[in-house]
C-alpha cells in the first residue's frame, strides 16, 4: 500500500536565550519523525521543511510565512513561547493551516487553527499551586519573563495565595534573556519568602537560580528546603546547565525522564543514544515527540495531509506517550495528560513526588473548577 506523504514546517528556535528548551523540542520532532517513517507498517511518510527563527518573535513570523505561502504547507509543529505562538496564529488562520503547539503553556486561548499538544494550565499551575499551599506556606515572592506566559500563571497563583490568607511579598517581571538579577535575588533573600514562583525562561531562568543559591548560602538559608524556587518550566533540557545549583528545585509537568514505564524507557534509551549531548529527555522533547505522532496518526486517519480533514481526524486520537496515554480533547483540541510534581537531582534528572493516577482532562480556561476546587480533578497521589 502506497504511504501518504506528510510535508510538515518545523519551526524550532535553534539558537537565542531559549535554545536548551527549543532544541530539545526540535529533537523530540526528529526522533519521532524517524521512527514514524522507518516503521515498515506505518502509512504515512513525514517530509519535514525546518526553519530557525533564532529565538526572535520576527523570525517566527517570516518562518511561518514561509511555510504557509512558500511551501504551501497546511501542517506545522513549533513555537515555545506563547509570544510567539500569537504572533503567528493570524497566519495559521487566514492560510486555513494547523498549528501543533508543543508547549505546556498559560492557558486562556483555545483555537481551530491549534493542536495544543502540552499541558493546559490545570494540569501543570493548578496542581504546583496546592502543593505550595499545603506544604511551604503561604507567602511568596513571584519573578517571571515580561510576557503572557508569566503574567497568568502568577496571576493564578496570587489569587491562590489571597484565597489561602497569604501574601505575595512580590512580583517582578523582566525582558526576555535579561541576567542583571542581582538587586532581585538581594530582595528575596532579604524577605524570606516560603517559596519562590518563577516562571524566568531561557537564560533568564538559569542565571536566576544559580543567583538564588549563591545569595542564599551566604545568608546561612538552606534554600531547597527553607525558601524552595518552584517552576512550570524548569525541564531536563536546563537542568543540566545550572551545575551545582541543579539540585532542589521543585517543577510541575506532566513528563520527567524519570517515569517507570515500558514507553519511558524505550523513549529515554533512543534520546540517550541520540540526543543525549542536550541533557534528560524533558517535557518539552516528550510533548514535542507526541505532537509528531498525534499528527501523524490523525493524516492517517483522515486519509489526508489537508488542513479541515488533519483536525477533524485529530479529535479523540489517542496515543501511548512516554508519559501515559495521551488524548486530544474533541472539543478544545488541548490535550488529556498526566500532571506530575518532581524535584530536580544534582544528576540532571527528577524525583517524582507526585503524580495524578489518570490523564487530567484539558480545563484552558479554568471554568470546569477554580485552583482552590478539588472537582479540578483527583489530588495528585504521594510517590514518596
Amino acid at each position: 500500500m502506497r504511504r501518504l506523504e506528510l510535508p510538515t514546517g518545523l519551526l524550532f528556535s535553534q539558537s537565542g536565550s531559549y535554545e536548551a528548551v527549543s532544541s530539545a523540542m526540535y529533537a523530540g520532532t526528529l526522533l519521532a519523525i524517524d521512527e514514524i517513517n522507518a516503521s515498515p507498517d506505518g502509512t504515512v511518510t513525514i517530509k519535514p521543511v525546518a526553519i530557525d527563527p533564532a529565538g526572535q518573535l520576527a523570525g517566527y513570523i517570516d518562518g511561518a510565512r514561509a511555510l504557509l505561502q512558500e511551501h504551501r504547507l497546511s501542517q506545522v509543529i513549533g513555537c515555545y513561547t506563547s509570544s510567539s505562538r500569537k504572533e503567528v496564529l493570524p497566519l495559521f488562520e487566514k492560510a486555513d493551516a494547523l498549528l501543533w503547539y508543543p508547549s505546556h503553556y498559560e492557558g486562556f486561548e483555545t483555537s481551530e487553527n491549534i493542536v495544543y499538544s502540552g499541558a493546559a494550565p490545570n494540569q501543570h499551575i493548578v496542581p504546583l499551586t496546592r502543593h505550595l499551599l499545603k506544604h511551604f506556606g503561604t507567602r511568596g515572592w513571584m519573578v517571571g519573563s515580561n510576557y503572557v506566559w508569566a503574567w497568568e500563571n502568577n496571576r493564578i497563583l496570587r489569587e491562590a495565595i489571597s484565597a489561602a490568607g497569604g501574601s505575595v511579598l512580590g512580583e517582578r517581571y523582566f525582558p526576555i534573556g535579561e541576567t542583571d538579577l542581582a538587586d532581585l535575588v538581594r530582595q528575596i533573600v532579604a524577605d524570606r519568602p516560603d517559596f519562590v514562583f518563577t516562571t524566568l525562561i531561557g537564560k533568564s531562568g538559569i542565571v536566576f537560580l544559580n543567583m538564588l543559591r549563591a545569595a542564599a548560602k551566604a545568608a546561612e538559608i538552606d534554600q531547597q528546603f527553607e525558601m524552595p524556587a518552584a517552576s512550570c518550566s524548569l525541564s531536563e533540557a536546563e537542568l543540566h546547565l545550572l551545575g551545582d545549583s541543579a539540585s532542589g528545585h521543585l517543577s510541575s509537568s506532566v513528563y520527567f525522564s524519570t517515569i517507570a514505564s515500558p514507553e519511558n524507557r524505550r523513549f529515554t534509551a533512543l534520546w540517550d543514544a541520540r540526543f543525549g549531548h542536550l541533557g534528560k529527555a524533558s517535557a518539552d522533547a516528550e510533548s514535542a515527540y507526541v505532537a509528531v505522532h498525534l499528527l501523524a496518526g490523525a493524516a492517517a486517519r483522515a486519509g489526508s495531509a489537508g488542513f479541515e480533514e488533519v483536525r477533524e481526524a485529530a479529535r479523540g486520537m489517542r496515543f501511548d506517550a512516554p508519559q501515559g496515554r495521551v488524548t486530544i480533547d474533541s472539543g478544545n483540541l488541548h490535550c488529556w495528560m498526566h500532571p506530575r510534581i518532581g524535584r530536580s537531582r544534582s544528576d540532571g534528572t527528577f524525583d517524582i513526588l507526585m503524580e495524578s493516577p489518570v490523564a487530567l482532562y484539558p480545563d484552558p480556561y479554568l471554568t470546569w473548577a477554580n485552583e482552590a476546587d478539588d472537582a479540578c480533578g483527583p489530588d495528585l497521589r504521594l510517590i514518596q
